[in-house]
């Protein structure tokens, strides 16, 4: 059962955590987690790119100029892409970026980039720590006492609402809410920090 340092505001080990067996993976799948992360990212697109083709720009139906007798090139359209003015021959069109990843493949991947940091030991449990308002400077102050490398993602519950808020203006540091974090949060960051109430959800929620 893999385990995860207990630490207080001062950032002294308290203590340990048995994080459940079944929350984690040890085997990486590498194209798995790529599947898993690019679905994440396509379906944050918003897919409004656009353009307009030869039929939706605005201008004449009428032949630009007689067929024969100018000297140029024929022209049927002033709407043409070729024309300064015209439409696009081949435009991006709004569309929906995203694509179905299978659940239990989310949660395999969910599980390998939360075991990766726990198996380098790169996962703290904050432990006895509330914040009655919000502090910047208190929160700085607990991550640079717990010597972690960054990036560091800080994982807290929904209705911690002061330490989402206490952590969220730190350089080098992703603040989420339990349910909000994605697979590419774990495996931007190189280490984490989870309130006990994160870690509980951790434990009793579906990933």
């Amino acid at each position: 059962m893999p385990t995860i340092r207990k630490i207080d505001e001062k950032g002294a080990v308290i203590g340990e955590h048995e994080f459940a067996d079944s929350r984690v993976e040890t085997v990486m799948n590498i194209g798995l987690l790529h599947e898993v992360v690019r679905g994440e990212q396509a379906a944050r697109r918003q897919g409004t790119h656009a353009a307009k083709t030869r039929s939706q720009v605005s201008g004449t139906g009428a032949k630009a100029f007689r067929q024969k007798g100018t000297g140029r090139a024929r022209a049927g359209s002033t709407r043409v892409s070729q024309w300064t003015g015209g439409g696009f021959a081949f435009p991006p069109i709004s569309r929906d970026h995203s694509f179905k990843v299978n659940k239990k493949v989310r949660v395999k991947a969910f599980r390998m980039a939360l075991g990766n940091l726990i198996a380098n030991d790169a996962v703290r449990v904050l432990a006895g720590v509330e914040f009655e308002v919000p502090s910047t400077k208190r929160a700085s102050a607990i991550l640079d006492s717990a010597e972690l490398d960054g990036p560091t993602l800080v994982v807290a519950a929904s209705q911690e609402l002061n330490t989402l808020l206490s952590f969220r203006n730190l350089p080098r540091t992703r603040v989420l809410p339990v349910n909000e974090v994605d697979v590419q949060d774990y495996l931007w960051a190189r280490s984490a920090v989870l309130t006990e109430a994160a870690v509980a959800a951790l434990e009793g929620g579906a990933n």
